[in-house]
């Protein structure tokens, strides 16, 4: 890998966490489905970044990590589901809700901004145990399963919300990435160790012998929807199927459903009408550069990811003729926030939802797939 390419890895992760917020505004496996492979086709070819573009992401990852150090309860380590740009305060059914999968992304944010002497180790070292603490010992968890939104203050349940397998699924992507990090510290290694392994995978399948639940409430039980199609929930599969406690199958990494799909000259594996951050997210802690499938279709996903990213744009270029404003260098549209409310939008193919809303957390999230294109996009050049 060159140089350019090891610093995009290294600095997604942030980038795609805070791009999480603004688009919302709001082991090992034991029988590896996945296997190495070499000489794909369709990857981008990556040249030097100008010193400009360079300056560019230097400044968007610190003041992205900035909303996590800045908005995160620092008791608690909950991270905010949204905040206002002009720091005005939100209403009050929003006032202070945070996300446990943005805690997921704060989480992996320290570790960067430790790193790169943003802040001081001791200083992510200390917010990165409290919320390990929290989650180990306070918040409440049923079968070792996590509320999906919480009072970033008190920790209490709020909105009557699940408890939820995926978005506890992109908190335990931060929660290993700390164990990993901060490997010498004994107290978050086992905090970060006692999530995990207390986390019951073979519980959340509800009596199916491969697909996990979306998730449970106390008061009506186990919600019926499964991840049973192609999303984000490759990182909540593979956690489950490498658990050291409570594994589940290897076989239900092939159980759930994957839809051909083709758009202009990309064809690509996805799930109809899915928002794009659907894959990008799991991107953002498993690295599936030079892997594919063992058998079945055999897909690259981080190939696949490409060619999504691809059809997308070219989608996005011909919203063009609804939307001037949209063209090869301004392009993107993913669940976010609008005019009417929180959407899952996206495409190809077209939501009648579609107003010429511009998303730059669509082309954010794929910056690890299309550099060039994306940077352009992120630049407003």
């Amino acid at each position: 890998m060159n140089p350019v390419q090891g610093e995009l890895f290294s600095c997604l992760r942030l980038i795609l966490a805070v791009l999480f917020l603004l688009g919302s505004f709001t082991s090992v496996v034991t029988q590896p489905p996945l296997s190495t492979t070499v000489g794909l086709q369709g990857r981008q070819t990556v040249k030097e970044f100008s010193r400009e573009d360079e300056l560019f992401l230097e400044d968007l990852q610190h003041r992205s990590f900035n909303y996590f150090w800045e908005q995160a309860n620092p008791q608690t380590g909950l991270v905010p589901d949204r905040a206002r740009i002009d720091g005005s305060p939100l209403d009050e059914n929003h006032r202070n809700v945070a996300s446990i999968a943005a805690t997921g992304f704060g989480l992996t944010a320290l570790c960067i901004a430790a790193e790169r002497s943003w802040i001081s180790r001791s200083q992510a070292q200390e917010r990165t145990l409290n919320t390990l603490r929290f989650f180990a010992t306070r918040a409440f968890q049923e079968h070792g399963w996590f509320y999906h939104w919480l009072d970033a203050t008190t920790g209490e349940r709020r909105w009557k919300s699940e408890v939820s397998s995926i978005d506890t699924a992109l908190l335990l992507g931060g929660v290993l990435t700390a164990r990993q990090y901060f490997r010498e510290d004994r107290e978050i290694v086992d905090f970060a160790t006692k999530i995990y392994e207390r986390m019951d995978f073979r519980w959340m399948l509800n009596g199916h012998p491969q697909l996990l639940s979306h998730g449970w409430k106390p008061e009506s039980g186990f919600l019926k929807p499964r991840w049973d199609t192609y999303s984000e929930d490759t990182i909540l599969y593979l956690l489950a199927i490498g658990s050291p406690t409570h594994p589940i199958s290897a076989a239900s990494w092939y159980a759930f459903w994957r839809d051909r799909y083709r758009y202009e000259e990309y064809p690509y594996f996805t799930t109809i009408s899915v928002p794009l951050f659907m894959h990008q997210y799991a991107h953002a802690w498993i690295d599936y550069r030079n892997r594919r499938e063992t058998r079945g279709d055999r897909i690259d996903y981080f190939d696949n990811s490409i060619k999504a990213t691809l059809a997308h744009r070219a989608f996005c270029i011909n919203l063009a003729r609804e939307f001037p404003a949209f063209g090869p260098n301004v392009w993107g549209i993913t669940a976010s926030d609008s005019a009417k409310g929180y959407l899952a939008w996206g495409g190809p193919p077209r939501d009648p939802d579609i107003d010429g809303t511009l998303v730059p957390s669509a082309a954010g999230g794929s910056l690890m797939f299309t550099p060039e294109i994306s940077v352009v996009t992120l630049r407003g050049r």
